[in-house]
């Protein structure tokens, strides 16, 4: 079963109709308890930071979020869901995150149009995944105005460009996520998906 946490951040029946179009059993699920049975977890979002925290947090998800992945399940995070796993933001103030990887979220550049709203092309620069039948130059749907910058830059395995290079991929090991919303990125977005439910019964659940 892979789970989608319904923490309020919105974009919910989105993504999970396109884990359903792959045949995958989904479920949405608001409370931690439920992580213990799940083979793999996305965190999925649309709004902001600190408030998405704040919800995690009144729910009881941070530690188990962080106990699920130091478990090696496989883990999706999707948009707002990606910038959660840095350790903090600056969005409406500075808020910590789930602190899963190293870095920050930061503004986009205020010399490019934000929201940074629409179709853009990727540039892998390392493997993942969820490129298998992906390629360099394929379009994928963004809206954000904020973007993470690791601090570790080989977490970064596709960036696209928007004023400047922006992270739009980033994992290792079992933890993956994507600035934009495959679930919205038509065929090749779902291909991402499709690599992400294949891997998290195969190779990426044989890892725990």
């Amino acid at each position: 079963m892979i789970a989608v946490i319904d923490y309020g951040a919105g974009n919910l029946r989105s993504i999970q109709r396109a884990l359903q179009r792959l045949d995958c059993e989904t479920q949405i699920i608001d409370t931690p308890r439920v992580l213990d049975a799940a083979q793999s977890l996305v965190v999925p979002g649309d709004g902001a930071f600190g408030p998405a925290m704040v919800r995690l947090r009144a729910a009881g998800f941070p530690e188990r979020i962080r106990a699920f992945v130091d478990s090696g399940r496989p883990f999706l995070g999707i948009c707002l869901g990606m910038q959660l796993l840095f350790e903090e933001s600056e969005e409406g103030g500075l808020h910590p995150g789930l602190g899963v990887l190293p870095g920050r979220v930061i503004r986009l550049s205020g010399t490019v149009k934000v929201p940074h709203m629409g179709w853009n092309t990727l540039r892998f620069v390392r493997p993942s995944p969820l490129f298998a039948g992906c390629a360099t130059g394929m379009h994928v749907y963004f809206i954000h105005s904020y973007q993470a910058r690791p601090g570790d830059p080989a977490l970064v395995a596709a960036t696209a460009n928007h004023g400047a290079e922006v992270a739009a991929v980033v994992g290792r090991d079992n933890i993956w996520a994507t600035q934009f919303h495959p679930e919205k990125s038509g065929a090749g977005g779902m291909q991402m998906l499709g690599n992400f439910v294949r891997w998290a019964v195969g190779a990426g659940a044989a890892g725990r």
